[in-house]
């Protein structure tokens, strides 16, 4: 813990921990907020699910697009455009009553507008902090992001229940916005410049370590995806015992990145990370009650936050501060992408054997990010010793 206390003593540093925690806080609660809303307008869950697709694959195909944009444009004009298109659509959406085909369309928008901010922030955490504090704070940065889809589907389901669909789609809206402008105004975000980047779309990918961070996350989250609708199966939608389960498995991730986080990254850890997810996840298989599958999803928990937080560190270590922006927005798009097919696939094995096929898809899954993540690991970083930084990505003093 005195190493969080470290970095939490960098001038600036909590203020924009706070500042970007609450700009993506409704990250937690726009897919159940727009599925229950459009559920509403509409009076059917697949027109919903439609409308939600839509905001997601907007999500997915639009983050390292509009990610770059920020070393064109600037980084504070990028996300103040896109906060103001996203939050105008999703107003549209919340307020008017219209076809579908039109709530389509703007939840298309909305998706694809939502602000940068988590590249962003993994952008300037390298220039706030020396390398070897780099490991401790994507930790501490991944467990308290477990805040986000605990709490705020929580919140979510307590406005509906006392405002309706509508009003609890305009605070979510709020939240949104005042986050966003939160984050905007904090000197360092003011005063951060990302250099304009000489490669074309996409040719990041052609590292290998950011190739290797998207196919792993997102077949980690995939993963986790279908683990979660296995829960939801198995004690039936809106069930109490889901939610504690889930809740329980978020904690464990605390307490993971928490323990783990102060550890330097070594070209193993992102293996054996994934691997304590799995051993969680394969004890999960013959449970059905309760108390079983929260001691499971708690161990699969204790190794989310730092297999996450690897994620991070590897493309802080391995790519030049340019590119960032882009290599981790492909790393929430592939994360949008994993989500999608381990959800699919979950579902159809649900279907076939019951909750039970959620986890197992889960287990294939992770057990093929484990062996990538282990087969490639000479693609990933040594932070043990304190190796030299990348080219162009040197943590720097920011002006005052």
């Amino acid at each position: 813990m005195r190493t969080y206390g470290e970095v939490l003593r960098v001038p600036g540093l909590a203020r924009i921990i706070i500042a970007q925690l609450l700009a993506r806080f409704p990250a937690g609660m726009y897919s159940l907020g727009i599925l229950l809303h459009m559920e509403h307008q509409h009076g059917s869950y697949t027109a919903a699910g439609l409308v939600l697709a839509a905001f997601s694959v907007g999500m997915a195909l639009a983050g390292p697009f509009v990610s770059r944009l920020m070393s064109r444009f600037g980084t504070v004009q990028v996300l103040a455009v896109t906060t103001l298109v996203s939050v105008t659509s999703l107003l549209a959406m919340a307020t008017f009553a219209v076809p579908l085909y039109v709530d389509v369309i703007a939840g298309v928008i909305a998706g694809a507008a939502m602000p940068p901010v988590t590249p962003t922030v993994r952008t300037l955490y390298p220039r706030m902090v020396p390398q070897r504090l780099l490991s401790p704070l994507f930790s501490l940065d991944a467990a308290l992001q477990e805040l986000i889809w605990v709490f705020g589907p929580v919140l979510l389901t307590l406005l509906v229940s006392l405002l309706g669909t509508g009003p609890t789609m305009l605070v979510t809206i709020g939240i949104q916005f005042f986050g966003a402008l939160f984050f905007m105004i904090s000197p360092e975000v003011r005063r951060l410049r990302i250099p304009p980047t000489t490669r074309k779309l996409g040719r990041v990918l052609r590292k290998p370590p950011v190739l290797l961070s998207v196919v792993v996350s997102a077949m980690f989250i995939g993963g986790f995806s279908a683990v979660e609708a296995g829960v939801v199966a198995t004690f039936g939608e809106g069930a109490l015992e889901a939610g504690l389960v889930l809740a329980i498995s978020a904690l464990g991730s605390l307490v993971g990145g928490f323990t783990v986080g102060s550890r330097g990254l070594a070209p193993w850890s992102l293996a054996i990370r994934l691997a304590i997810v799995l051993l969680g996840m394969a004890i999960a298989l013959p449970m059905t009650e309760v108390v079983g599958l929260s001691v499971a999803l708690f161990i699969a928990g204790l190794g989310t936050a730092p297999a996450l937080a690897a994620f991070s560190v590897i493309i802080a270590s391995t790519v030049k501060f340019a590119d960032t922006p882009e290599a981790y927005a492909w790393i929430g798009t592939g994360q949008l992408l994993g989500a999608a097919v381990g959800s699919a696939i979950a579902g159809v094995s649900i279907d076939a054997i019951g909750g039970v096929g959620g986890v197992w898809v889960a287990v294939v899954m992770v057990t093929l990010a484990t062996l990538i993540a282990a087969i490639f690991r000479r693609h990933q970083p040594d932070m043990r010793h304190g190796i030299s930084d990348p080219p162009d990505t040197a943590p720097v003093e920011l002006p005052r």
